[in-house]
């Protein structure tokens, strides 16, 4: 997937990894049962923040790395 958003600053931007919808012994989880997936995929990153002294403080996460990320967040 080819992103052309550039992030400013400390923001990332995560595509949503879908959760699994049948467990590894083969049971179905229907949609009811499940809690909406709050993990993701980082698909671009912000250069990072600058400190008070005019540093650039880089972002902890890379392009590729699986987060988990709050509901609201």
């Amino acid at each position: 997937m080819s992103v052309s958003i550039k992030p400013l600053e400390d923001r990332i931007v995560i595509r949503q990894v879908e959760a699994e919808t049948t467990t590894a012994s083969g049971l179905v989880i229907p949609d009811t049962a499940k809690e909406k997936p709050q993990e993701g995929e980082v698909v671009a990153v912000g250069p990072g923040r600058v400190d008070d002294n005019g540093n650039r403080v880089p972002v902890d996460v890379a392009v590729g790395d699986r987060v988990l990320y709050s509901k609201y967040g």
